[in-house]
């Protein structure tokens, strides 16, 4: 490769009406930084996910005993050993405007404004504010193709919670674009990587749904792909194929899904993911697939710099899911078990429940992390915000707050601890510290008092 030939860093591969993204690659860097071996590639961007799980955790089983570095691994936390290095756990962090509303509702539709929601039952709805990923959007989102992506696996749900007097809207949306205005969550897997890689000169949907000649988005821009490729240096062309095998291997899921199972033979009882066929509603029966469809959509969109911004919702709160045959030993419903009332035989499935949703996180950081990116990684680059709204579900407690964070925000997030803060320390003190490290900084966030200082 020519070291005077660059690449603008909004390339996209094009062909028969479509367009997708490219990650970060060496050519896109400024030539004065390249022609200095001491000097950098241009600086990657920090990116930003907040995830979220329903129903809590058992404390016992999540919060570590030893603060700093020198601290142990609880039992729902294990999946994260050996990333334990790029991961911050956080305790005593609380969402003190939550305690004045019962049951879930009130806990999760502010799990990123931290303010007050009102109570009612379908009209004049308040999440007390806008969230975290949303004034962000605002901030940064010009910056990107997408200014924010919010994903989820179940639908959004209306009417009336009669135990507790709340409209069952609030349990469905963690993002919120002004205090009355959700932002609309994908729930399809086909549809959010239409959303993200399908920007074209005709709609997307078109090309993926109506082609002639049944190609898929990447195989219409292959042609370019490979010219592009004769133009890279070595290590770029190593890039663009890894990306370009990324791509591949999401839409040989999505398409699997989208047809009946070809297999004479079929599994045993317990699915496996891939294993069951996708229904007409284009969202995958294995719950597990699914999931693990939409984390790899949100490290694709962060990889190719598609938008800095993503939230994603394990499910709605007070989920009922049942992971029987999902996770071993476990039989029952996800909210049943919240309510485990210190018994021994709820308490563990409930534990079960809450180290398989860590372990979908850990699934999503090791893959940020295999993604080299500049002198780093995708990880390194971006801070993944993991937790609930409650603390034990069995209290519906908005105290102490499960909450984790993986990356390290371009070096400016001090990794590998437990920090424990003060006890009742506002959870927007780390969203305030987090807007600032996305270059999206702010005096005040819902009811915060000062940043968190994370490094």
């Amino acid at each position: 490769m020519s070291k005077n030939w660059r690449l603008s860093r909004r390339t996209f591969l094009r062909g028969a009406g479509v367009s997708i993204a490219l990650p970060l690659l060496d050519a896109m860097a400024p030539a004065k930084a390249l022609a200095a071996e001491a000097a950098a590639p241009g600086k990657p961007p920090v990116r930003m996910a907040a995830l979220f799980f329903p129903n809590g955790v058992y404390e016992k089983n999540w919060v570590p005993e030893k603060d700093g570095r020198d601290f142990a691994l609880p039992s729902s936390l294990e999946p994260l050993a050996k990333l334990k290095d790029h991961c911050l756990v956080l305790s005593n962090l609380d969402k003190k405007l939550s305690h004045q509303g019962d049951g879930h509702y009130a806990k999760t539709a502010n799990f990123l404004t931290g303010l007050q929601v009102h109570k009612t039952v379908g009209k004049e709805i308040s999440a007390g504010g806008i969230s975290l990923d949303q004034l962000a959007a605002q901030k940064i989102g010009h910056l990107t193709p997408l200014p924010s992506i919010e994903l989820g696996i179940d639908p959004v749900i209306s009417g009336i919670d009669s135990n507790v007097g709340y409209t069952r809207l609030y349990g469905s949306n963690i993002s919120w674009r002004t205090a009355t205005t959700p932002a609309a969550k994908e729930i399809n897997p086909r549809l959010a990587y239409q959303r993200l890689f399908g920007a074209a000169t005709r709609p997307a949907a078109a090309a993926l749904q109506k082609r002639d000649d049944d190609r898929s988005l990447l195989d219409m821009a292959l042609e370019d792909a490979a010219n592009l490729r004769k133009k890279l240096g070595r290590d770029d062309q190593f890039k663009l194929d890894e990306y370009l095998d990324s791509i591949r291997a999401v839409e040989t899921r999505i398409e699997f899904f989208s047809k009946p199972d070809p297999r004479t033979w079929k599994p045993a009882a317990v699915p496996t993911p891939g294993s069951v066929p996708l229904p007409a509603s284009d969202k995958p029966d294995n719950h597990l697939e699914h999931v693990r469809l939409m984390l790899d959509l949100i490290v694709l969109a962060f990889q190719t710099d598609s938008t800095r911004i993503s939230t994603f919702m394990f499910a709605n709160c007070v989920s009922g899911r049942n992971f029987t045959g999902l996770i071993p030993g476990v039989s029952g419903g996800h909210h049943e078990f919240s309510h485990h009332e210190g018994k021994k035989e709820k308490v563990e499935p409930y534990s079960k429940i809450n180290r398989w949703h860590v372990e979908q996180f850990a699934y999503m950081i090791e893959k940020m992390r295999s993604v080299k990116e500049g002198a780093g990684t995708l990880l390194d680059n971006s801070m993944v915000l993991f937790g609930s709204s409650m603390s034990d579900g069995n209290r519906h407690d908005p105290s102490n707050l499960p909450i984790l964070i993986g990356g390290k925000a371009g070096g400016t997030i001090d990794t590998g601890r437990h920090l424990r803060s003060a006890k009742n320390t506002p959870l927007c003190n780390l969203y305030l510290a987090m807007l600032e490290r996305l270059g999206a900084k702010a005096d005040r966030f819902g009811d915060s008092t000062a940043a968190m200082k994370l490094a």
